[in-house]
This record gives structure tokens, sequence and C-alpha cells, in this order.
């Protein structure tokens, strides 16, 4: 096992690494971070193993398994002092592990059920509802323009693993989105809509929007031939946030099917 220390700052890997917690800067390389022990291996398990793998002298020990599966699936390995680690940590707390790992791109697969997010700012919210999509065998998830970077490595975190399982789609148009989908209904979660989401037959192919709070206007004049869907609340309760009304939702559409 190959080991190359890391003591200055000017290291040519770590300024890699320091420029992926950019956006434009993961997207030009075709690499993201990935950080802490659980999405790193992941990752691996996943087929999608890092490039560069850094740790500190405490991670080495801590991590011993962890440092092997990373050597063993052909990763750099790389020691860092903690202080340099700081640099390029996104976490309060790190556990001393990080890769640089290739930005995966899974071919979309064939269940018959989509999720399209429309204004969704959080990256919390989007990696909750990616992991929802996941669990619940969804064959894509496609993302309209302005949803927040599903790379970043808040979003990442909040997935735990679901970025390596499902196909993530960035559309520049509805047209694009309609491409993608031919054949099937379309619906979007809003608290106002007069069909329950228990209601919709969704044992055929189907899509549904979810949007943030204030994208509904937007989603109604854009998509006018969908459907509105609601999940019944308590009165006096508005709403449900995007990842739990899409995981509500999505969940419906596992029942039925089973």
């Amino acid at each position: 096992m190959v080991i190359t220390p890391i003591s200055s700052a000017a290291n040519s890997r770590l300024k890699l690494a320091r420029s992926l917690q950019r956006r434009r800067t993961r997207r030009k390389q075709q690499l993201i971070l990935l950080e802490g022990e659980r999405l790193i291996t992941d990752s691996i398990s996943a087929g999608f193993p890092p490039a560069l793998f850094f740790f500190t002298p405490e991670a080495e020990r801590q991590h011993a398994r962890l440092l092997a599966l990373a050597a063993e699936a052909g990763a750099q390995l790389l020691r860092v002092e903690p202080e340099l680690f700081a640099g390029i940590s996104d976490t309060v707390s790190p556990q001393g592990v990080l890769a640089v790992t290739p930005l995966p791109h899974l071919p979309p697969a064939v269940a018959g059920l989509a999720l399209i997010l429309d204004g969704v700012r959080d990256p919390g919210n989007l990696g909750t509802v990616l992991r929802s999509a996941a669990a619940a065998n969804a064959d894509q998830v496609i993302l309209m323009p302005g949803v927040t970077d599903p790379w970043s490595p808040k979003a990442l975190r909040s997935g735990m693993g679901a970025h390596f399982r499902i196909a993530i789609r960035e559309a520049k148009s509805i047209e694009q989105v309609r491409a993608w989908l031919p054949g099937y209904a379309i619906y979007f979660a809003d608290a106002s809509g007069e069909l329950s989401y228990t209601d919709v037959d969704w044992s055929h192919p189907s899509a549904l929007i979810l949007g943030g709070e204030t994208e509904r206007a937007g989603i109604v004049s854009q998509w006018p031939d969908v459907t509105a869907v609601a999940i019944p609340m308590a009165r006096g309760v508005e709403s449900l946030n995007a990842a739990v009304a899409g995981s509500v939702i999505l969940f419906e559409a596992v029942r039925q099917r089973l």
C-alpha cells in the first residue's frame, strides 16, 4: 500500500480538492467531493471508486478498513495533516476522510416512475428527495433549471448514497422533459389540489413534479396539462415541504405497484 504524505497547502491535489467546493469547477472537471466513511463506502460499493483519497493520521488508524478498500479500488492514498485537511473539509466535525470521485452518470431505468424537481433550492431537501426516489425505485429524477446543485457537499451528504443509485438528469426545458417521458401521465404536488394522491392510478407510467412553495404559479402556467394532487392534512396545516410530500406520494406509488 503506497501512501503519499502531503505537507504543503500548495500541493496540486489539495488545490484540486478545494476547488471542487465550487459548482463550476465540479462541472468542468466532472469530479465531486465525498466526505465521511459512509458516503465514500457507498460510492465504492456502487461501482464509483475514488481517484484521490485524503485522510489524516488519526483517521488512518480509525478507518483502516476504508483505507484498504480505497487502495483496492485504485485510489491515490494521501496522508494530510489535520490543519491542511480542514481546508478541504466542508463539515464542522470532520471524520478525517475525504475522496475525489468522478461524477456518476447513470442511465434511466424503466420502472415507469419519474420525479421532476422545479424550484427546489435547499440542498438538504434535494438530497432527501433523491434518497426517497432511490428507495422507491424511481427510474430517474429530472431537475429543472434553477434547482440547487445535486452534487454539492450538503446535497451529497443528505442523499446518503442515493446519487450513485438513481439517474439524475438536468433538463434545459419542459420540451426536453416531455421528450424524455413519452406516454407518462404528469402530476404535481399541490396542497390546494382537489384530487387526493391516493386516488391516482400510479401503476401506469407516471411523473410527479415537486416544487418549492413559491413555485406553484410557475408550474401551473408552464405545465398547463398536468393534474394537481394533494395530500389530505389536518385543519390549520397548510403544506408539507417538498422532501416530505415527495416521499409520501412516491411510496403510495410503490404501495400500488406492489
